[in-house]
């Protein structure tokens, strides 16, 4: 590993920066810019950081999402289709493109602030004790935090479709739920090795929101179990980061955010539970690209993934 993150960041850092307009600029605006250079998130003080907050839009969100799942059961799809399809299409695909490009600018925020600010790899992997929860890094994990909310949308949206197929599932709502609070937690304790996820995951999403913004304008990707397949192996490689960071914790002086790492490995396991259940369902039984909804989007974005956080 030290070997790869020595590769990048002279390649990146010492050799592309200094000689490139173009990530010279990048670096300006994604790392150093004042508002990403000296952010600071404080419990209470900064947006969306208060247990209040946390507590009442994850309860909102999980009543909100309860009504509209009873909305579709007690009623027609005649009767449940509020929007005109064409309008729905075309916000679909708005909130897909906008999701697409905005997981870009956290991949290449984050990524860039671990190679411009940590030294080597160690400090990526083991945060000290106390660490707080400020500068470059940390304002990309609260920018993927803050994202994490607006995702909610994909509820939204789902159930604003009149068709069938597209039922909020247990996997969808608990997925979009329970992330929120991993980020929350993530932040607060200033977690190690979190910016690499947040790293991982949003290049991840750079691949299903592609996906999904191509199904939203009536395209039908084949490279639909790649986005299953990409996500699975994300939640398995959670597994091998936490065994790193908790024998760096126990072997030295101890890594920020442990506790942190404790909750996302029973959430880790519960996902990828539900996940692979869910890619047995579709594909085990030659199943794959035959559900397509009427909108254009496959009922895999109505058991919407992540991540990992």
């Amino acid at each position: 590993m030290e070997f790869i993150f020595s590769s990048l960041k002279h390649l990146v850092v010492e050799t592309l920066i200094p000689i490139s307009p173009t990530f010279q600029t990048l670096q300006y605006y994604l790392v150093k810019h004042p508002r990403v250079h000296n952010f600071e998130w404080h419990q209470g003080q900064t947006f969306g950081s208060s247990i209040t907050f946390l507590t009442l839009t994850i309860l909102l969100y999980l009543t909100l999402a309860f009504l509209l799942s009873r909305r579709h059961t007690t009623t027609s799809p005649s009767t449940t289709a509020t929007v005109p399809p064409l309008l729905l299409r075309l916000l679909t695909a708005a909130h897909n493109a906008f999701l697409l490009s905005l997981s870009a600018a956290m991949a290449a925020g984050c990524g860039l602030s671990i190679l411009t600010v940590l030294p080597d790899v160690d400090h990526l992997i083991c945060f000290p004790p106390n660490t707080r929860p400020k500068g470059p890094l940390f304002f990309w994990t609260n920018v993927y935090y803050l994202s994490k909310i607006y995702e909610y949308v994909d509820t939204l949206l789902i159930a604003l479709s009149s068709s069938a197929s597209r039922r909020l599932s247990f996997l969808h709502v608990y997925h979009h739920a329970s992330v929120v609070f991993m980020c929350y937690v993530s932040l607060h304790t200033a977690q190690s090795m979190y910016p690499a996820v947040v790293v991982a995951n949003s290049a991840v999403h750079v691949i299903m929101y592609l996906y999904y913004l191509m199904c939203s304008l009536g395209k039908r990707p084949t490279w639909k179990k790649v986005v299953t397949d990409t996500q699975i192996v994300q939640f398995y490689s959670g597994y091998g980061i936490m065994a790193l960071i908790f024998y760096r914790h126990f072997t030295g002086p101890g890594c920020s955010g442990v506790l942190g790492w404790c909750f996302d490995a029973v959430f880790i396991s519960s996902l990828l539970y539900l996940f692979l259940d869910f890619h047995a369902k579709t594909y085990g039984a030659g199943m794959a690209a035959k559900k397509v909804n009427g909108d254009g989007v496959d009922d895999f974005a109505a058991n919407k993934p992540l991540k990992q956080a």
